[in-house]
Parts: structure tokens; C-alpha cells; sequence
């Protein structure tokens, strides 16, 4: 059994569940424990103990801890690549991928240790000097998404250690196996007693203490709106520091002049790589009129060829969806599309065993065209295989239809005109706008995060991530 790590000790938990392949439900990864409310409290009684010394580390001791994590697991990303893969259900290419991001991301903030900033400025006042620091903020609870089970929680964990804060962090219950291969590796990689502690369990339990525990000084969520908002309500009940990343309904532009091939390749990769499940996935393709025909043809027939198989099997473009419930929930999101009038053109049928005979969680990605802008599959966020054209008159209707939704996390466009590209860059309400790219694949050392409903609070990733894990202090000194 795999066992949650408190003060630098692997402890049973109050329960334990199993961890099953959605590829083959048959296959089970293994058992997992789950911590229980009052193990969370000992997990936030040891961060806070351990924060004294850890927050005093010399940025050399914090660099040599992160790029030793980062070199393991870029060593072992064919490994872990094909763990995250069998638990979550994206390709094995993507989930290698999404392990050597991991990888970066802990050997950038390495770096960022000893790239601490700060000011020295002249005072209004003579004889007194200034300085602006930085410190850390204390305990800080981490809660993550079960659809990037390694990278997202490599982009909290890796700047919250380096700038000198300890965490407690609560990973999906769907994806414990990537959680505790990064507890395992942080953990030989001489992390301190209490410095990072693993409590996987339930939210209601294991997040709600983070939410609640006074010595909790910040937390950082990823995840749904409902939770969002729990998380917030929490954390400003008590003053504690809260960052937002939750839900996205981003879409992609497509205009007249558009090279047709870029703009669906663009579209595939956005709406229905990693099966549809992420945050930055276009589920609106807005199409101007001049080439609407011919890009819905053109994707209806690229969508022939995608092959949807077992996540490690070779030549499979799109793995299975990550759980019966998700699975329910994508189904239901197509019957409804069609109940509202949408034309099904492609897709949207369960396969409940592939060419092997596993029984999984098999969706044939789905394209929807005649949809329009109100109709619940444009509105509310499905996060599955499932796309939505809309059919738009030109730029300005386009541009309109794409920030006409409560969420702004990424925007993308196709287009082989300067003029429009400039200006859908300045114009998209999204914190995340991608031009000829497709808008899920971000860089590990620049700022993520949206607008809107999408995010709250300081950007992460990139030296922005030291906006939430520290805290500014000016000094004042008379000379």
C-alpha cells in the first residue's frame, strides 16, 4: 500500500482506495491510503513547525533539493510517463511530455532560489535608506486537478519550496499514484521532516482543514467553480491568501484567410487532445463565413483518422476519459447539445471496449456545427472531447462571440492577417491568447492564469509565481 507522507514519516491512512487504469478497468494500480481531517492537522501542526528553519535556508540548499527533483524525474519520465498515462488516461506521449515539464519546472525554480530579488531605494527622506524584500508566506496548503496529475502539482510544489514556505498537499483522489511518485522523489531528495507533507483523501475532509486551519497562511487551488468559490469564501473568512485557477470555455477564432490546414490541426489539438480534459482546451470553434464549410469538412475528416485506444498503446491519439462520472458527464453534455437543436456531425459514441477487449472509458471525440452562442454546450464547461462550431459573420462578430463568456482563461485565432492577430491580441478577454497555436500547450517559465471567472489571484508559473508565495517587506534604516 502507498502511504501519505507527514513529518518526513509514511503513515497508513484512516481508509485506502484503489487507484484503476480507465484504459482497463480490470487493472489496478494499487491501493493508496487516505488521510483523514484529524492526519491533515498533523501534516499543517508539522509544516508549521518545520517552517522556522526551512524558511531560513540558504537558497543554495534549496537549489541543490529542487534540481536534484528535477534531475530524477527527467531521468525516469519513460517511468513515470507511463504511470501517469495508466492512472489518468492521457497518451503516453503527452504523458511524458507532461513529466519532463514537471522536470523543467522544478530545475527552473531551482534556479529561481538563488535568483532572489530584491530593491535598494533612496528615501524622500535624507539619511535614510530603503530596502524591499521578499519572505516567504508560511504554511501553504496545495490542492490540485486530477487531469495533469504530475505538472500542476510540479508548478506549486517546486515555487513554493523555493521561496522558502513548507506545504501540505492534497492531491485529486483520482490520481494518487503521480502524487506520491513526486512525494517519494522530494522526499529522497532530502526535503526536510515536515517541510512537504502528502495527505491524499477527500476534499471535503482533507481540504476543508487546509481551508480552515488558521496555520495555513495560503492556498492554491486548481479546479472546479463550485470548489473555487468555497475556496475564497474560506480563505477571506480568515485572511488568508488564496490563488484561483478553475474552469475555461475558451474559444478559438477561425477567420476567411486562415491557412485551413494550420486552423485544424490547431482545433484537433485544442478540443480533443488529452481527451478534451483540460483547462485550456477550445471547445468553441467560431468560424467566419467564407470558410466555414470547408473547415467543418476538413475537421469531420481529420477526425476519421484519430485513433481512440488504450492511453499506452502505441499510435493512439486519444486515451480514454478518466472516470465513469466524467464519462456520464460528457454523454450528457451531447445529448443535450442535440436536444437544443446542434447537428452531431462526427463522434459523441461510447465504446465500452477497445480493439484489445479492455472494458474502459472510450468517447469518440464529438463535433457539433448549426450551435448556437446560448446553447448550454457553448456556455458551460464540459471538459471532454466535445467541440462546438459557431458560425460567425466576420472578425468583429467573431471577436465578440469569443469574449461573450463568463470564463477567460486562454483565446486563440487563425489567421494569416498581421492586422487581426494584432488586434485579437490586445482584444481577447483571456489571460492566455495564441495565435496559428493551439491554446492548450503553455511554457513552464512564463505566467498562467486567466481573467474573469477563470482565475483569481496572482499569475502562476514563471518569476510571477513569487507574487503569492512570498510576501514584501520594506526596512528602513537611518544612516
Amino acid at each position: 500500500m502507498f502511504k501519505n507522507l507527514i513529518n518526513g514519516q509514511w503513515v497508513d491512512g484512516a481508509s485506502t482506495i484503489v487507484n484503476i487504469n480507465p484504459s482497463d478497468t480490470r487493472d489496478a494500480i494499487g491501493e493508496y491510503a487516505l488521510a483523514d481531517a484529524a492526519q491533515a492537522r498533523e501534516a499543517v501542526a508539522a509544516a508549521h513547525a518545520a517552517f522556522a528553519t526551512w524558511s531560513l535556508t540558504t537558497p543554495q540548499q534549496r537549489f541543490d533539493i529542487l534540481d536534484a527533483v528535477g534531475t530524477e524525474i527527467l531521468a525516469r519520465r519513460a517511468e513515470l510517463g507511463d504511470l501517469l498515462a495508466r492512472e489518468e488516461g492521457k497518451t503516453l506521449p503527452e504523458a511524458i511530455g507532461e513529466v519532463v515539464r514537471a522536470g523543467n519546472i522544478f530545475k527552473f525554480f531551482a534556479g529561481e532560489a538563488l535568483r532572489g530579488a530584491g530593491d535598494v531605494l533612496p528615501s524622500v527622506r535624507p539619511g535614510v535608506g530603503v530596502e524591499v524584500t521578499r519572505e516567504p508566506v508560511g504554511v501553504v496548503g496545495l490542492i490540485t486537478p486530477w487531469n495533469f496529475p504530475i505538472a500542476i502539482p510540479a508548478w506549486k510544489v517546486a515555487p513554493a519550496l523555493a521561496y522558502g514556505n513548507t506545504v501540505v498537499f492534497k492531491p485529486a483522489e483520482l490520481v494518487p499514484g503521480s502524487a506520491w511518485a513526486l512525494a517519494d522523489i522530494l522526499q529522497r531528495a532530502g526535503v526536510p521532516a515536515g517541510v512537504f507533507n502528502l495527505v491524499m483523501g477527500r476534499g471535503r475532509e482533507v481540504g476543508q482543514v487546509l481551508l480552515d486551519d488558521s496555520r495555513v497562511a495560503a492556498v492554491s487551488f486548481t479546479g472546479s467553480v463550485a470548489t473555487g468559490r468555497l475556496v475564497a469564501q474560506a480563505c477571506v473568512a480568515r485572511g488568508a491568501k488564496f490563488q484561483l485557477e478553475m474552469g475555461g470555455k475558451n474559444p478559438f477564432v477561425v477567420l476567411d484567410d486562415a491557412d485551413l490546414n494550420v486552423a485544424v490541426n490547431c482545433a484537433i489539438q485544442s478540443g480533443f487532445f488529452s481527451t478534451g480534459q483540460r483547462c485550456t482546451a477550445s471547445s468553441r470553434v467560431i468560424v467566419t463565413e467564407g470558410l466555414h464549410d470547408r473547415f467543418v469538412a476538413a475537421m469531420a475528416e481529420r477526425m476519421k483518422t484519430l485513433k481512440v485506444d488504450d492511453a499506452r498503446k502505441p499510435g493512439t491519439d486519444i486515451g480514454p476519459v478518466v472516470d465513469e462520472r466524467q464519462l456520464e458527464q460528457d454523454l450528457a453534455y451531447i445529448a443535450i447539445g442535440q436536444q437544443e437543436g446542434a447537428t452531431l456531425v462526427a463522434g459523441g459514441q461510447y465504446i465500452e471496449r477497445n480493439a484489445a477487449g479492455a472494458p474502459g472509458y472510450y468517447l469518440t471525440p464529438a463535433l457539433f456545427t448549426g450551435t448556437a452562442a446560448s446553447m448550454r454546450i457553448n456556455t458551460e464547461e464540459i471538459f471532454g472531447p466535445v467541440v462546438s462550431v459557431i458560425r460567425a459573420k466576420d472578425y468583429e462578430e467573431a471577436l465578440h462571440l469569443a469574449n461573450d463568456t463568463p470564463f477567460g482563461l486562454a483565446s486563440g485565432i487563425a489567421t494569416t492577417s498581421l492586422k487581426h492577430a494584432t488586434h485579437f491580441k490586445r482584444h481577447a478577454q483571456a489571460g492566455m491568447v495564441m495565435v496559428n497555436l493551439p491554446t492548450a500547450g503553455v511554457d513552464y517559465h512564463v505566467p498562467f492564469g486567466g481573467r474573469k471567472g477563470s482565475s483569481y489571484g496572482p499569475r502562476e508559473q514563471g518569476a510571477y509565481a513569487a507574487e503569492f508565495y512570498t510576501t514584501v517587506k520594506t526596512g528602513y534604516t537611518l544612516a
